[in-house]
């Protein structure tokens, strides 16, 4: 018999297409099992993004268009611009996160304008790992939001249109280490930071020291937030330190389904020369109340006053320094779930005559801002 016939007897037709579908099938289900493995993964990963369109009309009229000196947000007069617009991957699993934004708008150029190169447009890059299996315990390092006040950059978790000038004038951003524990019932968040310093991405030449913060928020129920943030350290070099203290209070309270109040004090204390036990001394304090008189409509009202008498955080030149009052009142009405058209009218009120009006000197300012602001 030939090797031929051997192999035709050996193997029947019926057999050959059996194995040609088993072959099939275990490839069909190698390219499943591969496809299920990477739509698990992807999974994990979320994009978003933020845009916020404005226009501020300041009545001080400034020719070079730009606002007073101690506002980095909505800061260009008469000219519709971009706050903030930016686009954001995200990367979540039980044990590991991280965040990854890239950020642009008159925002980012005020608030970043110390920063090199790229660092100017990276509004958010950190990663984080759980450090415990059977505790919310985590650490998280790189460029984070702050954890100094109740008022972000994005404008739409915001109460009101503009940022107050305490929140202007405190961090953003930090850059740093920080480890955050959260209680199994969520009521408590205590966190510990070491950072590169005051809003800051690069440390500032010639500063070696480290600066400290800390969190704690309290959340008694879903109606009531307390926070309690600080920072510890120096925004000058070491030939020059000035050691600077500060510490943010604030309160959320959800009265009602139709009115919120949030009050808050911050006060911050700087050396007045290195290794001096005198101290400079400001401070702040803000009330906002919000009304909601229906699902699409929001009311926001806001006075606050900055005493930097001193001079350690805004500079005026004059001999009573910074000493100002601010107040707004704020209308929202949302197009869509993801969609809000605000509108806002500000004053400011001073000690001295920090501000122009007809190109002549004034203790008042004032300006109204609206803006359209689109999550996705």
């Amino acid at each position: 018999m030939s090797m031929n016939s051997f192999a035709q007897t050996a193997i029947s037709e019926e057999d050959k297409k059996a194995i040609v579908q088993q072959v099939k099938k275990e490839l069909l289900d190698s390219l499943n099992n591969k496809q299920e493995i990477r739509t698990d993964k992807l999974k994990d990963f979320s994009i978003s993004g933020y845009i916020e369109p404005y226009y501020s009309y300041d009545f001080g009229n400034p020719n070079d268009h730009n606002r007073v000196g101690f506002n980095y947000s909505h800061q260009r007069h008469n000219e519709i611009n971009i706050n903030l617009a930016f686009l954001k991957v995200a990367y979540q699993t039980e044990n590991v996160r991280a965040n990854l934004a890239l950020a642009a708008g008159t925002y980012m150029n005020a608030n970043y304008a110390a920063e090199p190169g790229v660092l100017k447009n990276l509004y958010e890059a950190n990663a984080g790992v759980k450090i415990s299996k059977k505790k919310n315990l985590w650490v998280d390092a790189g460029i984070m939001p702050s954890h100094i006040g109740f008022e972000s950059a994005v404008g739409k978790d915001n109460w009101t249109v503009t940022r107050g000038i305490y929140a202007e004038n405190s961090p953003y951003f930090e850059t740093g280490v920080k480890m955050t524990y959260t209680t199994n019932d969520d009521k408590w968040t205590l966190s510990a930071l070491v950072l590169n310093g005051w809003q800051r991405i690069q440390r500032i030449n010639g500063n070696h020291l480290p600066a400290f913060g800390h969190q704690l928020i309290y959340k008694p129920n879903s109606k009531i937030t307390l926070n309690s943030s600080s920072f510890i350290g120096s925004d000058k070099p070491d030939s020059t330190r000035q050691m600077r203290y500060f510490h943010n209070l604030y309160g959320i309270f959800q009265i009602s389904n139709k009115f919120a109040l949030t009050t808050g004090f911050d006060i911050g204390a700087e050396q007045k020369a290195k290794g001096s036990s005198q101290y400079n001394v400001w401070f702040t304090p803000v009330v906002i109340a919000k009304i909601s008189p229906t699902d699409k409509i929001n009311l926001a009202f806001r006075g606050e006053y900055f005493n930097d008498k001193n001079e350690v955080i805004l500079a005026t030149g004059n001999p009573n320094g910074f000493q100002t009052w601010g107040y707004s009142v704020n209308f929202d009405y949302s197009i869509r779930e993801n969609v809000v058209w605000r509108i806002e009218g500000r004053g400011f009120s001073s000690k001295e005559k920090i501000f122009t009006l007809n190109n002549k000197p004034n203790n008042n300012n004032f300006f109204i801002t609206t803006a359209l602001t689109i999550a996705f």
